[in-house]
């Protein structure tokens, strides 16, 4: 079984917390990417921002686009796998956290980000990953 080394994504571009939620916007434009982590200065994961983040928490509330990423990121409870964490363990720990991207995280620091759609792209996985994007896609009711 391969390891998340062999599949993720090792140049991953992050963020400072105390960057702008335009700036984090520009960047996921630049790179075509939908989340972005959050890192402090020791390079050490801190929080993680997605587009739909960007959508709900910034420009919906009607905040200024110079907002701190820190205000917007997701923090509590970052869910994250090892450069050694098996495919099928990520793909089980995406599935139940019901998240998309899963970031590497090694000695503290950031150093890779594998997505569901990075599990689809190798065929022996696809099994794997539609039965994370099952779990994921589970329906919620519209909040009142």
């Amino acid at each position: 079984m391969a390891q998340l080394r062999d599949i993720m994504t090792s140049n991953v571009v992050t963020v400072s917390e105390s960057q702008s939620v335009q700036e984090a916007a520009a960047l996921m434009s630049q790179y075509n990417i939908g989340a972005i982590p959050v890192v402090n200065n020791s390079r050490q994961i801190v929080g993680i921002i997605t587009d739909r983040d960007i959508t709900l928490r910034t420009t919906a509330q009607g905040e200024n686009a110079q907002t701190p990423v820190s205000q917007v990121m997701t923090a509590q409870q970052i869910v994250q796998g090892t450069p050694d964490m098996d495919v099928h363990q990520a793909s089980n720990l995406m599935a139940q956290q019901q998240i998309r991207r899963l970031p590497v995280v090694e000695n503290g620091q950031i150093v890779g980000m594998v997505a569901l759609g990075d599990l689809a792209a190798q065929s022996q996985y696809a099994n794997e990953a539609e039965q994370a994007l099952q779990s994921i896609s589970t329906p919620s009711a519209p909040q009142e």
